[in-house]
């Protein structure tokens, strides 16, 4: 076992985050050129990798299952600040911007890092074990906050358009957390062993293996760094927004597709975490962060996004149409015969990785 070094003042990880509030601070309240745009667009990528990689760090210092947590957590808050600054920012699509994005949390988790690990798990070890229980139980508040938040809006009708009314969501905004809460404590309390990592011989792991768990000095500056760099990305998000608008529709893709660009963003380190996690042979750890992560992003963005509302002008659209819930529902089948047994090989993944792909094609193309 070797020991986690300290932070050093000049890696990357502290470097970016302070050079992401320098730059917030030098183009906040302006309308920066295109090579600016081009910097801001890198700080923002760097600040985002910089925040999951703390958040990592503080999740390896207080283990599994609560490390999953705090990242989905630190996700969740960037994604949430995105959505919210968008919004705010108004343009295309801004009133159906946190539905395309919610919707695209779920499909690149659930469909996306679940297929990577499972595909990369099943090359290496041949067929990958996990806790059905734990990843059921997960699946299944995923299916639901789901239904709740996303679908129903559709088939309401005190309200026109696929819109709750105030009344329904604040319900779906208290309901959505109390699942989240009730999960949570489930996780992490009353039965941690469901989440805990099985290895490809049936082995239950408590611990990594490779490195002692940081100090709890290490762990409080990276929670400081993490804060510093969650408020680069919310900020710079904003300055770089005309950017990402006039980006997607240069390419001719329709504005509902910013949703799936902040979802890819913000999700990219989540996917590389369980990338790593499923080549050590602890895909459960890698479910944890897919179904994790899915929920979150429910779980919590509706409730802030009902909160922002009240201040926030428009309509804020929240139901799938048709085929968004043609492949939500698809998503779910697929995923109830794939977490059931509790093994899966390259097959399942690859089904996961077809429905992404047909999710992204639809996004572009409708």
């Amino acid at each position: 076992m070797t020991a986690v070094p300290r932070i050093k003042i000049w890696s990357w990880t502290v470097i970016v985050p302070v050079l992401a509030v320098v730059l917030l601070a030098l183009t906040w309240g302006r309308k920066p050129g295109i090579i600016i745009q081009i910097v801001v667009a890198v700080a923002l990528a760097g600040a985002v990798l910089a925040a999951v990689n703390h958040a990592e760090v503080i999740a390896h210092r207080v283990g599994e299952p609560y490390g999953s947590l705090v990242l989905a957590i630190a996700v969740t808050i960037i994604e949430v600040g995105l959505i919210v600054t968008l919004m705010i920012a108004g343009g295309p699509g801004s009133e159906s911007l946190a539905r395309d994005t919610v919707f695209a949390a779920v499909m690149i988790t659930c469909n996306g890092i679940v297929g990577i690990a499972l595909v990369i798990g099943a090359v290496r070890f041949h067929v990958t074990m996990f806790n059905a229980e734990g990843t059921g139980a997960a699946l299944a508040t995923v299916t639901t906050l789901a239904t709740l938040s996303l679908v129903l809006p559709t088939f309401t009708t005190s309200h026109p358009g696929p819109e709750f009314t105030p009344a329904q969501l604040a319900f779906a905004a208290i309901a959505s957390l109390a699942l989240y809460g009730i999960f949570v404590f489930t996780q992490t309390v009353r039965h941690r062993d469901f989440f805990l990592p099985i290895t490809s011989a049936g082995d239950v792991v408590e611990a990594e293996e490779h490195a002692d768990p940081p100090s709890a000095r290490r762990a409080l500056a990276s929670l400081g760094l993490l804060l510093l760099a969650l408020v680069a990305v919310v900020g710079l998000a904003k300055v770089e927004t005309p950017a990402i608008e006039a980006g997607v529709a240069g390419v001719g893709f329709p504005p509902s597709f910013v949703g799936v660009v902040i979802a890819l963003l913000v999700l990219l380190p989540e996917t590389l975490a369980a990338s790593r996690a499923a080549s050590r042979d602890r895909i459960q750890t890698s479910l944890n962060l897919a179904f994790g992560s899915a929920m979150a992003s429910i779980g919590l963005t509706i409730p802030a996004i009902a909160i922002a509302s009240i201040w926030l002008e428009g309509p804020l659209v929240l139901g799938l149409d048709a085929t968004q819930m043609v492949l939500l529902a698809v998503t779910v089948v697929v995923a109830i015969l794939t977490v059931v047994p509790g093994r899966a090989t390259r097959l399942q993944g690859a089904v996961h990785l077809i429905l992404l792909a047909a999710f992204l094609l639809l996004a572009v193309n409708p």
